[in-house]
């Protein structure tokens, strides 16, 4: 086992912006994010630097809301309705930290004063010791159809669920397939996360859907 890099020191940081226009509120601004601290400084800057670009770009983003919002509210001042003041707010949920792996996924979410918010959620996975990015294909033997066999787990246990809560849209099964994508997954105690975006396979009402692959199913674990 590599003591020194088993996992990582986390440190989370809460950063809070409220932006106003003409002595009104226009845009509150939310970012809890993690820093990193490692043994191997150079693995420790990789990962960090990878988070401070997303918390980075989240800023600049709240910046053109602001502008967007500012629009709102002169249009409604202009017709004589009351302007719902925009939010936007980043959080990120470490999923994994041990065995010299750490994975992540940030939500972030916005209201621009419609019927209700919306959520999309990236996420990240590294190896401790040296920092390295971590895809998807990295933890399946080469040449596995790694695809094939996510996609068939994910609709064998969608397919449980839809028949006693029915939360899925009616063809969640092509849906599962049409939309899977390679980035949106993360490690946890028991085995990788694959999810998928609102309305990628069901309702608003339903969430961010999140199915969890045992590793025993994928043939692999986390392991220094």
């Amino acid at each position: 086992m590599k003591n020194y890099c088993y996992n990582a020191e986390i440190n989370m940081y809460e950063y809070r912006k409220t932006f106003s226009y003409n002595n009104t509120e226009m845009l509150k601004l939310t970012i809890i994010y993690p820093q990193i601290s490692l043994y191997n400084l150079q693995a420790e800057y990789k990962i960090n630097t990878r988070i401070n670009m997303d918390v980075s770009n989240f800023k600049r983003y709240a910046k053109y809301l602001f502008k967007q919002a500012i629009k709102a509210y002169t249009e409604s001042q202009n017709k004589g309705y009351p302007f719902r003041e925009y939010e936007a707010y980043m959080d990120y949920s470490i999923t994994y930290n041990e065995n010299c792996f750490l994975s992540l996924y940030y939500d972030k979410y916005e209201f621009t004063g419609g019927a209700h918010g919306s959520t999309v959620r990236a996420s990240d996975t590294w190896e401790l010791c040296l920092g390295t990015y971590l895809p998807l294909n990295s933890f399946f033997r080469p040449g596995t159809d790694y695809r094939h066999l996510l996609i068939n787990e994910m609709i064998k246990r969608a397919e449980v669920i839809q028949n006693q809560q029915n939360i899925y849209f009616d063809d969640y099964k092509s849906l599962i397939i049409k939309n899977f994508d390679e980035d949106s997954f993360y490690l946890t105690p028991s085995g990788i996360t694959i999810y998928y975006q609102q309305y990628d396979i069901a309702p608003y009402s339903t969430g961010i859907v999140e199915f969890t692959i045992p590793y025993s199913v994928i043939g692999w674990r986390p392991n220094c």
